[in-house]
């Protein structure tokens, strides 16, 4: 076989013509058969094809999938990557190539069947996160890899008293992953999702080319990779925009028996904030103990039996959480200021609950929940979760066909429900909003070691609930098995997100777990 054949008959020789312990067992050394200029890169030495690796890359966060790789890379450089698709861009038979940073995906989106999973997470060997405090715009930034976690972004930045604006709730993910998406939370109503953040990234393309882009230069990528799902190009770098970062947190839970007080205050805690207002702002439902338990770090003893006392006359309390960020010079005026901003809602008289936290305790809140199920074993298990985004002018009927009716009984994990601002999106990124100013982002986080197909019988319930009253909701995180089904869901951007794909991975190599594109017809003849 000539020296400069390609990766690809590799793993044909690998899968298909014989096991791999038989040729392992060969004596020719099995990295000749690979291209000529992944030898010289010794690119070789980094591609794992043994079932350990291939294993650990077979499965994500939801547990309700297996999709085995050929093999994992383990980069220790931007160029591995590039060169890896580079070379299977150049092969007659090309191999699908994916991403995996935190794997916090939930239907194998980050999987490659009989393709090469690339570990990000290897890069932190070589990679740094540099802090850039410039006196021109933008003001603050911090050049961050892809495969960084947001944990460690938020470490770094704070050394500098600086700190990214949006967040997740959770931050042990990837920087690569959630920019891929959108990345959002109770701060996106004033700051808006992570991709809204952002001033440049260095991708990787489907063609194997490293290019910088931002909204100035290579604008078309730059806006097509945030919130592109992986499809357009890997992030192997972005520069965020930094922010003063606060101190403290002031933070109140307020409780309501009725569901249009509830979303009312909701929408007007995140109207005309002018930097007045909230800095956070989310919604919940509370249904029975297992919900209250969820938040037994904040509600003292005596505030829980009160609760259990509406819990047992109401099936369903709604639950809202609004944090005010402040420092030591407005300490003294902060319960001033957010009794202020109380004045007027209609949550339920005694049941505005108010502590404080430090800035870092607040934004990491979700991963004391984490140490907690880990010791319980209960959170390697399946999580069948769903977002949906649900215009403000259905958010109603959803209470009533869903929360009251498919939901009523269900108590599997919990349930956010919070509104964000249509302005703070920007329309040129691949992601999918609904076509109304105010949306909310409707989480239900389920959780099961067992019957989790029962949990995503009641995820189809509720989609086709909304298809049937007209309810023009849009899946975050989405999954789809059919063409039509993709095409539903960008809707008027489908065409254009057909010219991206064309345009940045003309062979359909990046993301294949998504399955978007199962063909690429713009190569027909």
């Amino acid at each position: 076989m000539p020296r400069r054949c390609s990766l690809t008959f590799f793993f044909l020789a690998t899968f298909v013509i014989s096991p791999l312990t038989s040729v392992v067992g060969q004596q020719r050394p099995w990295s000749t058969m690979l291209p000529q200029e992944l030898v010289e890169l010794d690119l070789a030495a980094r591609l794992r094809f043994d079932k350990n690796a291939t294993t650990m890359a077979s499965t994500d966060f939801g547990h309700l999938t297996q999709v085995l790789p050929a093999a994992v890379l383990y980069p220790s450089s931007v160029q591995d990557i590039s060169t890896l698709v580079k070379s299977s861009f150049s092969s007659y038979l090309p191999f699908s190539i994916a991403a995996r940073g935190q794997a916090h995906s939930l239907k194998g989106q980050v999987m490659a069947h009989n393709g090469v999973v690339i570990h990000m997470g290897s890069l932190n060997q070589t990679q740094e996160i540099r802090i850039n405090v410039s006196s021109s715009p933008p003001n603050f930034y911090a050049d961050v890899g892809g495969e960084q976690i947001w944990i460690d972004v938020l470490s770094a930045t704070l050394r500098h008293g600086l700190s990214p604006p949006s967040w997740t709730d959770y931050l042990y993910l990837s920087v690569g992953g959630t920019l891929s998406n959108a990345g959002i939370s109770g701060q996106t109503f004033l700051h808006g999702p992570q991709i809204s953040n952002v001033y440049e990234l260095d991708v990787v393309t489907g063609k194997g080319k490293i290019v910088t882009c931002s909204k100035q230069h290579n604008s078309k990528l730059f806006y097509a990779v945030l919130g592109g799902l992986g499809q357009f190009g890997i992030i192997t770098r972005a520069r965020i925009a930094l922010h003063p970062a606060p101190q403290k947190v002031k933070w109140a839970h307020l409780l309501y028996k009725d569901f249009s007080a509830f979303t009312r205050d909701q929408e007007h805690l995140i109207s005309s904030n002018n930097g007045e207002g909230f800095d956070y702002v989310e919604g919940s439902l509370i249904r029975d103990e297992s919900d209250l338990d969820d938040w037994r770090s904040f509600f003292s003893e005596k505030d829980k039996e009160k609760i259990r006392s509406l819990l047992a006359t109401n099936h369903l309390i709604y639950h809202i959480e609004a944090t005010k960020y402040y420092d030591n010079v407005t300490a003294p005026t902060v319960d001033k200021k957010v009794d202020s901003l109380l004045k007027g809602l209609s949550f339920i008289p005694g049941f505005a609950l108010k502590n404080d936290s430090s800035y870092v305790g607040f934004l990491n809140r979700v991963h004391d929940g984490e140490l907690k199920l880990r010791r319980k074993g209960l959170w390697e298990v399946h999580h069948p979760w769903m977002n949906i985004f649900v215009p403000k002018s259905r958010i109603s009927d959803f209470n009533e066909g869903v929360f009251k009716k498919i939901e009523r009984n269900s108590t599997t994990g919990p349930v956010f429900v919070y509104p964000m601002n249509q302005n703070k999106w920007d329309e040129r990124m691949s992601a999918v909003i609904p076509e109304e100013d105010v949306f909310y982002n409707v989480l239900f986080l389920r959780a099961a070691k067992n019957d989790w197909e029962y949990l995503e019988d009641q995820n189809k319930k509720i989609l086709s609930f909304c298809v049937k009253a007209g309810i023009k909701a849009k899946e975050y995180l989405p999954h789809y098995t059919t063409k039509k089904g993709w095409k539903d869901h960008f809707g008027p951007k489908w065409s254009k997100f057909v010219e991206r794909k064309k345009s940045f991975d003309p062979k359909g190599l990046l993301s294949p777990g998504q399955k978007i594109f199962t063909s690429m017809p713009w190569q027909r003849k």
